[in-house]
């Protein structure tokens, strides 16, 4: 029989604790190595949500981020000091500016990416086949929980 601390509240704030230290702690592990640990978090965010969706405003980039205006503007500064990004005048409206990817940021995206799915599939593949299926649908459902955000 089920301890009653471990019975409906309280399981369930124990499996929400256990996936959020879990994805944490993928995550962490994920961005040990390459790129992402020669940038601030924020501004690895960052670069590949302006990677996904450029151009884009930093506005929408302090939205999704989440940070807050001047911390995204910061953000974009140090990425174009690095070469990595750059300012253009918005196609939407032009007195607007977004930003878009240099090709070194557009190289940094890639490997990083090429990077992380390698890795991830070295973790996946400690998992049997159909731990491994249920992770992987799991994927779409928490990358909709981040796009409502």
């Amino acid at each position: 029989m089920a301890h009653p601390a471990l019975t409906g509240v309280g399981m369930i704030e124990r499996e929400t604790l256990q996936l959020l230290v879990g994805m944490h702690r993928i995550v962490r592990h994920l961005g040990r190595a390459g790129a992402s640990s020669t940038l601030h978090p924020t501004q690895f965010i960052a670069l590949l949500l302006i990677g996904d969706d450029q151009p884009i405003r930093i506005g929408e980039i302090a939205t999704r981020v989440p940070c807050s205006q001047p911390t995204a503007t910061t953000t974009v500064a140090a990425l174009e000091a690095a070469g990595l990004a750059r300012r253009q005048a918005d196609v939407l409206d032009g007195r607007a500016t977004s930003v878009v990817l240099t090709p070194d940021g557009d190289e940094m995206v890639k490997a990083v990416g090429r990077h992380a799915v390698d890795d991830l599939a070295k973790l996946l593949d400690r998992l049997s086949s159909d731990d491994r299926e249920v992770v992987l649908a799991a994927g779409a459902i928490l990358s909709r929980m981040a796009d409502d955000l």
